[in-house]
């Protein structure tokens, strides 16, 4: 890990609208991250309670389509600068155990207490799935393209059949036995309650558990087939007609495959991969055609590629900075409280409403996160982890 001193240069034939989909992302996953109050909330800024989605529930897969596509771009350019294949791995590894590193710094601070100390969460399956697909694009050599087409076929129908065709240890088979995706009762839950130690994020399964690792490297896989169209020697207008065609595709695809597995971001099921990259796909070829087809570029673009160029930067201040506004208890109105929730009653609460309130809270606390990475980018330091 190191403080590079080195902006990105946006030369010419760069895709300028990867980078503000990246910023994009990472502001939302902020705002939907640190609502005022979970109560109040808007409804499309909470996650779904189980199967079916709303906006927050496409924010991570998101990202990690985003990882997908940034592993083309990075290991491109420095295969052609020659670097080793073998060196780049190390690398890869490298920055994967740092990223797993990170999200156990997140999940344990500030007490970092072993017997409730969450192993398992966002960063880490980004670094397991960040390592895999990069393994893969190393060493397919020429055939990449069927490499990931295969890998992403291979993991989305493994998963299916598993959650769907082979009996649950203590439970029996599903459909037949216990209903298809029981909260409880499925292999993803099974699996968490018997190898993750400390605590699982909702007491009897984690959103990001093990198993539920082969469809999420499904959606990263899509990333690097979408890094993949953008770098064939192609018009952009061609270019963006393949990623409109793709966001259709996911869209249908993903909306059939629901009535057979249901779209749950919470087990990231197989649907929920499509339909969620349809919509990835969907938002990038808005971006891609007003930035990099029409050329509709200028100052407006700035924050996002702010936030985009130190994304994970972005998301561990954020994470942190909202695990000790938490944490910290002070008196308001008579009442002992935390800091986050005494800003949020003593000020945004009556805001309107209470629910304005809540987003007016998140929207507060993204402009405060953007302000390192402001910092960062003046200093022009980028974490290259």
């Amino acid at each position: 890990m190191d403080f590079s001193a080195t902006a990105p240069q946006y030369k010419a034939g760069r895709i300028l609208s990867l980078d503000v989909m990246r910023g994009i992302v990472i502001a939302f996953m902020i705002l939907v991250n640190d609502a005022g109050s979970e109560k109040y909330a808007y409804s499309q800024l909470k996650h779904a309670a189980w199967s079916g989605w709303t906006l927050t529930d496409l924010v991570f897969p998101s990202f990690l389509f985003m990882v997908g596509v940034t592993v083309v771009f990075s290991n491109e350019a420095r295969l052609a600068k020659g670097a080793a294949r073998k060196d780049l791995l190390l690398h890869a590894l490298q920055r994967a155990v740092i990223l797993f590193c990170f999200g156990l710094i997140v999940n344990g601070f500030p007490f970092f207490h072993l017997s409730t100390w969450r192993i398992y969460g966002v960063l880490q399956r980004i670094a397991v799935c960040y390592f895999a697909v990069s393994v893969i694009y190393l060493y397919s050599y020429s055939r990449k393209l069927m490499a990931f087409i295969a890998t992403t076929v291979i993991a989305l129908v493994a998963y299916y059949i598993l959650m769907r065709w082979v009996p649950v240890p203590g439970f029996g088979l599903p459909v037949r036995d216990i209903p298809l995706l029981d909260p409880d009762r499925n292999w993803v839950a099974v699996v968490d309650r018997s190898l993750l130690p400390g605590r699982l994020y909702e007491h009897v399964r984690d959103p990001e558990g093990l198993i539920s690792d082969l469809p999420a490297l499904g959606t990263a896989c899509l990333g690097v087939l979408t890094a993949l169209w953008l770098k064939t020697k192609r018009s952009a207008s061609q270019h963006l007609m393949g990623l409109i065609g793709g966001a259709v595709a996911g869209l249908v695809l993903g909306q059939i495959w629901n009535v057979f597995f249901p779209i749950n971001k919470k087990l990231w099921t197989s649907s929920y991969v499509l339909f969620a990259a349809g919509c990835t796909l969907t938002l990038l070829s808005i971006c891609y055609g007003l930035i990099d087809v029409k050329m509709w570029r200028g100052k407006w673009m700035l924050p996002m590629i702010i936030f985009g160029s130190n994304a994970i930067t972005a998301y561990m201040v954020s994470e942190l900075g909202a695990a000790l506004i938490d944490t910290i208890r002070v008196s308001c109105g008579g009442r002992t409280m935390s800091l986050q929730q005494c800003t949020y009653t003593g000020f945004f609460e009556h805001i309107v409403d209470p629910s304005f309130g809540s987003l007016l809270f998140s929207l507060a606390y993204v402009a405060l996160c953007f302000i390192p990475n402001l910092i960062l980018y003046r200093k022009k330091m980028f974490l290259r982890v």
